[in-house]
């Protein structure tokens, strides 16, 4: 891996990069060659890339203006004659903050746009299919067919019929517990199936579960538990913050 190099590429998007030893974390799950993540010290935030001897790091592409660039990380393979294992990652610039994202190869992915669209949920991109102009437009946080904020896209369901009685107000949505939340003015769960959770079960137990585990310890039933939905249709209306974005105003209401 070329050090100055990568580092030259990350300064055309206005950026610094640090490149050190990789420090290996017990608590993975197995054995990793490159950590990139974002940091900050005194003078801001940069990128720091840890990197094991045998890293094989390449910059795919550069966008300067767009302040973005698409890296490639290559490792063998564990299993014997197998091709390399290759992941890619969208490092750049978020209205506030600069990232790091993973991205899916569903399709073919070799430069800073074909990764912004292998990011976008299926939905957003089967909506987009067919559409006519350049594709740089289909990338911007506001298009016709959708609205993003950071990795949220919100989609128009002008045809939405909701239970007055189910918006929750001033509703958080996550992607995990690492991720700050996005707050949303209004709420509405469609569907999904019925979990119980407490703090033993954060992830929930489905009824069939719930009733197993109570029919053998009846104490649980004690446990101070909640129902939830898992992977409900989720929509918003009105206002959604995030500390990193600007506000959005979301007239009627969108699919998340």
């Amino acid at each position: 891996m070329d050090a100055t190099h990568i580092k030259t590429k990350f300064e055309k998007l206005g950026a610094r990069a640090k490149i050190r030893p990789l420090v290996q974390n017990r608590w993975q799950p197995k054995p990793r060659r490159v950590v990139i993540d974002v940091r900050r010290d005194r003078h801001g935030e940069f990128f720091d890339i840890q990197a094991g001897d045998e890293a094989d790091v390449e910059v795919l592409d550069v966008q300067p203006r767009d302040r973005h660039l698409l890296l490639m990380i290559r490792q063998p393979s564990q299993r014997p004659g197998l091709p390399d294992i290759k992941d890619k990652l969208l490092c750049g610039h978020d209205e506030r903050h600069w990232f790091v994202a993973g991205v899916p190869e569903r399709t073919p992915v070799s430069n800073v746009v074909t990764a912004k669209e292998a990011l976008k949920p299926d939905a957003v991109r089967s909506r987009d299919r067919g559409k006519r102009g350049k594709q740089s437009k289909r990338l911007r946080r506001k298009t016709d067919v959708f609205i993003r904020q950071g990795e949220w896209f919100f989609i128009p369901a002008p045809e939405l019929q909701v239970n007055e009685k189910l918006i929750l107000p001033r509703e958080p949505i996550t992607r995990g517990t690492r991720s700050k939340p996005h707050l949303c003015e209004e709420l509405y769960r469609d569907g999904g199936t019925t979990v119980y959770v407490c703090d033993r079960h954060p992830n929930g137990l489905t009824v069939d579960e719930y009733r197993t585990l109570l029919k053998a310890d009846p104490a649980a039933a004690k446990w101070r538990w909640r129902t939830m939905a898992r992977n409900p249709v989720v929509y918003v209306r009105g206002k959604v913050w995030h500390p990193d974005h600007a506000t959005i105003r979301l007239a009627g209401w969108h699919r998340v």
